[in-house]
């Protein structure tokens, strides 16, 4: 009798225990770095119309937004405000992460300071010049690069630091030309960037393929690379990337979510459960392809791995550059 008594209270002890550790989410939210509109809000929407149209949570995930430097001022607020909240994930892209290197979300905070737990697709950087250009190769705009550097302008939507300009950089950099001795005219946005190829202000304009699919159809502009690490599928199959060219120039441009630094194992674990529930739902991944993206499946401590590595490699970017010390 005391065995079968002793056995009973094990056994609800257990499954006290399990309903305990069990994490469900209640109010669950996707915070966009910005204003409504643009990257970040995409980025969000993805999140919430991708898992409801896979049917991966019960809840509605609410979108709300917390503008400011490119994610610096929801790093700060989850980190101080909300360390350990397993209901705010926040939208990031690699703009947020070279952010983070060169130190712009403050002086103590950097990648260890957040539990990166799902991806929503990725872009890539692409070397671009308009359609009559006297350039087919990657091979031949690097020869005349190299004869003069300063006859060479190039333009994107950012300014100096950020992923556009860097996107630049790197291509100058894996020619063996001084990053610092490119001429560069930073634009608002892909639109005045493009604007600007086509009006011959600049000769190189180092845009994403997502955004220049239009472009390219038109006719008006031409692709020389591709800064994947491989050759993409679909309608970007027949463009070769830098890497294959014989240079080192990638630029991987990924969107995806993280939780306070502080969040449980248990609730990291319950999210990083539903991405990997997500990667296997055709509506989910359609969602993404539906906004120009290409879908890039990473969660858990795999891509904890990848951001830190990621950052790291940014640092040392931007360290060479001369952006910071």
């Amino acid at each position: 009798m005391k065995s079968n008594i002793a056995s009973l209270l094990l056994v609800g002890g257990l499954t006290a225990a399990l309903n305990v550790s069990a994490f469900e989410p209640s109010k669950p939210s996707c915070i966009a770095p910005a204003k409504p509109g643009g990257g970040f809000d995409l980025t969000c929407r993805i999140l919430s119309t991708g898992f409801a149209n896979a049917g991966i949570t019960d809840i509605p995930m609410a979108v709300t937004f917390m503008p400011g430097g490119v994610g610096a001022v929801a790093y700060n607020y989850i980190n101080s405000s909300a360390p350990d909240d397993p209901n705010k994930l926040v939208a990031f892209s690699s703009g947020s992460l070279l952010n983070l290197a060169q130190g712009k979300f403050g002086k103590n905070l950097d990648e260890n300071d957040a539990r990166w737990v799902g991806t929503a697709g990725v872009d890539y950087g692409a070397i671009m010049v308009r359609a009559d250009a006297p350039w087919n190769t990657l091979g031949e705009l690097v020869d005349d690069i190299k004869k003069d550097p300063s006859e060479f302008v190039l333009g994107a939507g950012g300014g100096v630091g950020s992923q556009d300009w860097m996107k630049a950089a790197i291509l100058m950099k894996s020619t063996g030309v001084d990053p610092k001795k490119m001429r560069y005219v930073a634009y608002e946005g892909g639109g005045e960037a493009s604007a600007a190829l086509l009006g011959g202000h600049i000769k190189v304009y180092p845009g994403d393929v997502g955004e220049i699919k239009g472009l390219v159809e038109s006719g008006k502009v031409k692709i020389l690379a591709i800064m994947s690490p491989e050759r993409l599928k679909g309608d970007f199959a027949n463009y070769p990337t830098a890497i294959e060219q014989g240079y080192d120039a990638e630029w991987t441009i990924l969107r995806g979510y993280y939780l306070g630094p502080k969040v449980s194992d248990e609730a990291y674990t319950y999210w990083t459960a539903q991405f990997q529930k997500a990667y296997k739902s055709p509506a989910f991944e359609k969602v993404i392809v539906d906004q120009n993206l290409v879908p890039f499946n990473m969660s858990g401590d795999a891509l904890d791995s990848y951001i830190k590595e990621r950052v790291a490699f940014m640092r040392g970017l931007a360290q060479e550059a001369g952006l910071t010390n």
